[in-house]
């Protein structure tokens, strides 16, 4: 007799089993029974590690199979203009506020305003933005102000204003703060000074304008008010085809550390838009700090003596 094929329908006296005394084919112990329990994980197992960051929003993965690494595209922050690559972080060293160890490997600060269209056409001032890099181009930070539309147009230049510093996971490091002061040499008891944080609410420095009928000048302070360098400008601060360059100094003005650059970017973009470039050059080993008042010191530069109002420079020296 034929064995059937699978599938087909057994006889009803066909036996769907084999019996009790079926032993199996020589050497079969039976069945072995249901396997232990699963360990777990073997001691020592890591786990996932707790630093591990979650990917931002948006983040479509790591790209097509086979990308190389080295030409995936670069993660850009909103707000700032895309295809710019971010400085990577360095490790934080010790007693310093966070998000400012970027600062601890640099010596020289390239701070870029963006072109507003809105204020080009219709001479609207808008809240200004910047672009903070380092001398390769990577951008170290984003600066936005935070002030509200009245004053803005209505005190122009000289605007009180917030500006806050964003690192590229959009956490805030540092905030400026420049109160309502005076701008004229005529009154030196209410002369402009800026505030600088970092972290928001704690103090690092100061940047406070000197009495001087012909000269601008600038002390820097720790978070202590004790005075660290001195910054001195030229006689007339004009632009015209060349750089201005405002010198950080000792304290006894004898030596040049450093100094505030406002470059020449061209006339249409002078003569049509207030949105200047600056250049910041300091010791590589100056304290984190300190450089963290640089910016600040540049940013208080910028509306005294190059920000618009009106279509008008705001002055072209000490007045």
């Amino acid at each position: 007799m034929n064995a059937p094929h699978p599938g087909t329908n057994f006889p009803a006296a066909y036996p769907q089993y084999p019996p009790a005394a079926y032993q199996g084919p020589p050497g079969y112990t039976g069945y072995p029974g249901p396997q232990a329990p699963y360990p777990g994980p073997q001691a020592g197992y890591p786990g996932p590690y707790t630093d591990y960051s979650v990917p931002p929003h948006g983040y479509s993965g790591p790209g097509p199979v086979g990308f190389p690494v080295q030409h995936q595209p670069v993660y850009n922050q909103q707000g700032g203009p895309a295809g710019t690559p971010w400085m990577p972080a360095p490790p934080p060293p010790s007693n310093c506020p966070p998000g400012l160890e970027y600062l601890t490997q640099i010596d020289q600060i390239l701070i870029h305003q963006q072109v507003e269209l809105l204020e080009v056409l219709t001479g609207f001032e808008t809240n200004n933005k910047y672009e903070i890099k380092n001398s390769l181009g990577q951008r170290i930070y984003f600066a936005v102000e935070d002030t509200d539309c009245c004053t803005r147009n209505c005190c122009g230049p000289e605007r009180p204003f917030t500006m806050r510093i964003l690192d590229l996971m959009g956490r805030e490091v540092i905030t400026l703060e420049r109160p309502l002061r005076c701008t004229s040499c005529c009154y030196p008891c209410c002369l402009q000074e800026i505030e600088i944080h970092s972290p928001p609410g704690v103090p690092v420095g100061y940047v406070s304008q000197n009495w001087h009928p012909c000269l601008p000048k600038f002390t820097v302070q720790n978070e202590k008010r004790e005075d660290i360098l001195k910054i001195s400008g030229p006689c007339v601060v004009c632009s015209c085809c060349a750089d201005i360059d405002f010198e950080i100094k000792s304290l006894d003005e004898e030596n040049v550390v450093g100094k505030i650059s406002k470059q020449w970017t061209g006339f249409v973009r002078e003569a049509f838009t207030d949105a200047d470039n600056f250049g910041i050059q300091f010791p590589l080993d100056l304290d984190v700090k300190m450089k963290a008042v640089m910016i600040g010191a540049c940013f208080l530069i910028d509306f005294m003596f190059f920000e618009r109002s009106g279509g008008q420079e705001q002055r072209a020296g000490v007045w």
